[in-house]
Formats: C-alpha cells, structure tokens, sequence
C-alpha cells in the first residue's frame, strides 16, 4: 500500500508538476517520507504557512523560550542557593532567612556526619570480620603443625609458644626425647 501511494504521488509531481510531500507512520511507529525531488521539507512547511497565514514554529519557539526561561531562573536560584551555603552571597538576606540558612547547612552537615560515621562502622565490621577469619585460619595451622610434630615423636612445646604469643619471625627448636648419651663412643 505504502509504495502505491508513493507512486501515486510521484506520478503526481511528474505528470502535473506538483510539489508533493508525503509523511507516513506505520503502526510499528516507522516513519515513510517521500517528497518532490526539486523542493526540500523545509520548503514545503514554509510554502505551506505562506498559503495559509499560519506560522507552524512560532508556538513550538514560544514554548520552548517559555521552557528555557523556566530552567535559567531555576539555573539562577540553585547557583544562589550554592553560593549562601558556600558563606558568600550573604548580603541579602534577612534574620529569618539567616536562621533559617544556618539550620539546613546544620542538617546537610549532620547528614554527612552520619553517612561518615556509617562508613567507618562498616569497614570496621569488614576489618574485624577478615581479622578473626585470619586467627581461625592460624589456629587451623598451628594445630596441623602440632599434629605433624607430635607425628615425628618431637617435644616442641617452647616451639608452639613462641608461635602461639606472635613469635612470627622467631625460630622455634624442638629436642629429641631420648636425649644425648655417649652410646658406643670410645676414644681412639
């Protein structure tokens, strides 16, 4: 249907001599243009509001300086509102809207102090929580290695305590039970 009408309108522009300018949106949302290959859509809408005395941008331009004003006065006030609470921009304003400057840079601030302080409490927890996995993870340890040494028949006790109070770094020495006997020495 769409490329019948098409055809249609070019037949149009070549057997009359029309400027014709066609737009189309199909239920999908698509749009379909076709327009006269010696006029442009521009000119078509300006030859358009020439006829008819009507001008199509100038409520369209009206509403968008009306949509502008609104954001520069809004601009304005926050630029304002930025500067009060930066300490300038002062001057103007009255007892009341001093106070009343004064209490929202109070509840700004108390906020920020509680989202700090909320931050700290939790990488605390997160410290505190890695903290007590690492004493898990050498208890763990210290327990294989009690294992391995009474395994071996070793007397490691001065060993395990100087591991057990922070002695990392620190050499632990274990002796053999039996000790040292002079079996079978003789001099020479």
């Amino acid at each position: 249907r769409r490329n019948g009408i098409f055809k249609k309108a070019e037949e149009l522009t070549v057997l009359c001599d029309a400027k014709v300018s066609i737009i189309m949106f199909s239920n999908s949302g698509k749009c379909h243009e076709y327009i006269s290959p010696s006029i442009t859509t521009k000119q078509v809408y300006d030859e358009y509001q020439k006829i008819l005395g009507v001008d199509l941008w100038n409520s369209q331009y009206e509403k968008m300086q009306a949509e502008l004003q609104k954001l520069m006065e809004t601009n304005r006030r926050l630029r304002r509102k930025i500067r009060q609470r930066m300490g300038d921009d002062l001057v103007n304003l009255n007892m009341g809207q001093l106070i009343e400057l004064q209490q929202e840079v109070a509840d700004s601030l108390a906020v920020v102090q509680e989202r700090k302080y909320h931050k700290i409490r939790t990488q605390t927890d997160t410290c505190r929580k890695k903290v007590n996995n690492l004493e898990k993870i050498y208890g763990s340890m210290m327990m294989n290695i009690e294992a391995g040494y009474e395994d071996y028949g070793s007397n490691y006790d001065n060993s395990a305590a100087c591991f057990a109070h922070g002695g990392g770094g620190q050499y632990g020495f274990s002796q053999p039970r039996e000790g040292y006997e002079s079996h079978d020495l003789r001099l020479a």
